[in-house]
């Protein structure tokens, strides 16, 4: 339709020939299968009527047995209705290609997509799901949509959170030996935690134990009452698990690396087969302690000073994030010399720009939304493109059981893990149901529906519809390449004639999705495609005694079936041969 169209804009507006011909598929079936602005976009250079020129366009495009009925609509359209040959050539065109059909080309553009990247300080929970199933989805749209996808996961190795997450394994491995103070309240408190104590003991026995309660609490600030929740009691509490930490690491000396080392490999370990088990992989695990071992940290705030972006204010090092739109500006190194996790992250991205990706897709909780504008400004200072660099926002999911929310935080212990999910109401439905919507908009996770066995649904309704090809397919018992011969021309009711419009439009909706970084985009076509299939199926017989109208049904619905199966398999989700 499109060389159609220009052949019809050489004789309506010649000098405009350089114009972009938009052809979109109309929201409502009765606008036809396709429509295009042309006129429109004409109207204003030539000061002439739209509709005028949409009936000028229409009367010089070139006849074609593709097009049944080509139209002017509204102010100014011109809808397109494909003839029933142009439809069901696509289902030939589905069972040549198999499960390449709607594969983009190769468009040698690297990506970067780094997503989930939650510190290992304990279990994954189910917020972390949702970030794990779309970043998964994003990236494996992107790698058939055409691009050179890598994956990656930043392990937050280095800092405080994971000196938090020692010294509380270490004080629940002290009390196996009756080394017993205090737990702090702002520590980890859940019981992998106990249970991370107890296999320290069972690897090392005392090794680690050879303290007293009095060493551990020399120095230490009282704990305020447990009942003060007031910011300066909230100090108090940061302050003594501080200098916790730090008789931690005196007493330890060279140990400490040791507990350090054994918590967090504990915790990564279980993320990383927690993660496995959902389907979810990556290319490469980043360290953030690298970043400091070979002195990029270093480095990057020693550009950012070079090019004037640094000041000092109180023996702290400050970046102008204020010159590139964030609301204040950021310390980006302390006055007693230690970095910050900012300066991190801009030595981090950093290390992105200089590995050569072409796009760096971040994927974030929505609670980093203001972390934008300075991560962005700290790229441009670095004298980069900011607009390499894309965040997508990730809303909470809130899981609902018995009516009520969960809590999630993982200090205090009280989260539901993805694990736990997961054994609840299985990896397909988890997938599925974490990008059944944007992933900026919020999620409530309806834990009733996803383990139900019934159309409403969508996971369930989705495999079933391949299911049921599957076993029509295997009542019939022939060879799937005999289906290639078939009389395409005999699908020619309403439901056949959309159902093969609904497939033509499969290898469009993946570049559309993965520009838009929309997975759910595939969730809603499967749904869709599912509906239009099962009502097809209820409505007509496939294996029906005429040969050739059989092999065209049976040809349609293994069509249905290969494209069911290639979105399921972009969303992580199996497709099952039978239910």
């Amino acid at each position: 339709m499109n060389d159609l169209l220009k052949t019809a804009l050489k004789s309506v507006a010649p000098d405009q020939l350089e114009i972009t011909i938009l052809l979109e598929r109309p929201k409502q079936a009765n606008h036809g299968d396709f429509a295009t602005n042309l006129a429109l976009q004409l109207a204003k250079p030539l000061k002439r009527n739209p509709r005028e020129l949409a009936a000028l366009l229409l009367a010089e495009l070139p006849p074609s047995k593709l097009i049944e009925k080509a139209e002017v609509a509204g102010a100014g359209f011109i809808n397109f209705t494909l003839a029933a040959e142009a439809k069901t050539a696509v289902v030939g065109e589905v069972l040549s290609k198999g499960a390449d059909f709607g594969r983009g080309d190769r468009k040698n553009i690297k990506v970067l997509v780094e997503f989930v990247s939650a510190n290992p300080t304990g279990p994954l929970h189910v917020g972390h799901g949702r970030g794990a199933a779309y970043g998964a989805s994003l990236s494996d749209l992107l790698a058939f949509a055409g691009h050179e996808v890598s994956r990656e996961y930043y392990v937050n190795d280095a800092g405080r959170q994971m000196d938090i997450l020692a010294l509380s394994t270490w004080l629940r491995y002290l009390a196996c030996f009756g080394i017993e103070i205090t737990f702090p309240p702002n520590a980890y408190q859940g019981d992998y935690v106990t249970e991370m104590g107890r296999d320290l003991r069972d690897a090392h026995q005392d090794r680690f134990a050879r303290v007293t309660v009095e060493q551990l609490l020399a120095g230490t600030p009282g704990l305020p009452p447990a009942e003060r929740k007031d910011d300066e009691a909230k100090d108090m509490r940061e302050q003594h698990l501080d200098a916790l930490i730090a008789n931690a690491k005196r007493l330890l000396g060279d140990e400490y690396g040791w507990v350090h080392g054994f918590a967090l490999n504990e915790q990564l370990g279980d993320g990383r087969d927690d993660l496995g088990e959902f389907g979810v992989r990556f290319d490469k695990w980043f360290s953030e302690q690298s970043l400091f071992d070979t002195g990029l940290v270093e480095r990057a705030v020693a550009q950012l000073e070079r090019q004037g972006h640094i000041y000092v204010q109180d023996g702290a090092k400050w970046f102008r994030s204020t010159a590139f739109g964030d609301e204040k500006d950021r310390v980006v190194q302390r006055d007693n010399g230690l970095y910050t996790y900012f300066a991190s992250d801009i030595a981090y991205h950093l290390n992105k720009y200089e590995r050569g990706f072409d796009r760096i897709i971040d994927v974030w909780g929505a609670d980093h939304h203001g972390y934008i504008p300075r991560v962005k400004g700290a790229v441009a200072a670095l004298g980069l493109a900011p607009s390499k660099l894309e965040v997508a926002l990730v809303q909470f999911a809130v899981l609902y059981r018995n009516g009520q929310k969960t809590s999630m935080s993982t200090r205090s212990g009280e989260f539901v893990t993805l694990r736990e999910l997961r054994k609840e109401v299985g990896n397909d439905a988890c997938r599925f149901f974490y990008v059944l919507r944007k992933s900026d908009q919020h999620l409530d996770f309806d834990l009733d529906l996803a383990k139900s066995q019934s159309n409403e649904n969508p996971v369930y309704y989705v495999q079933y519809a391949h299911a049921r090809v599957c076993s029509v397919l295997n009542q019939w018992g022939g060879e799937v390449a005999e289906l290639l011969a078939a009389e395409l021309a005999l699908l020619n009711n309403e439901r056949e004639l959309a159902l093969c419009a609904r497939l033509g439009s499969f290898p469009e909706l993946i570049q559309n999705a993965a520009a838009d970084h929309a997975p759910h985009q595939i969730a809603f076509y499967l749904k869709d495609l599912a509906a239009e299939f099962h009502s097809w199926y209820n409505a007509e017989r496939m294996l029906v005694e005429d040969e050739a109208l059989k092999l065209a049904r049976l040809a349609l619905a293994r069509a249905v079936q290969q494209v069911l199966a290639s979105g399921l398999e972009l969303l992580g989700v199996s497709a099952p041969q039978s239910m």
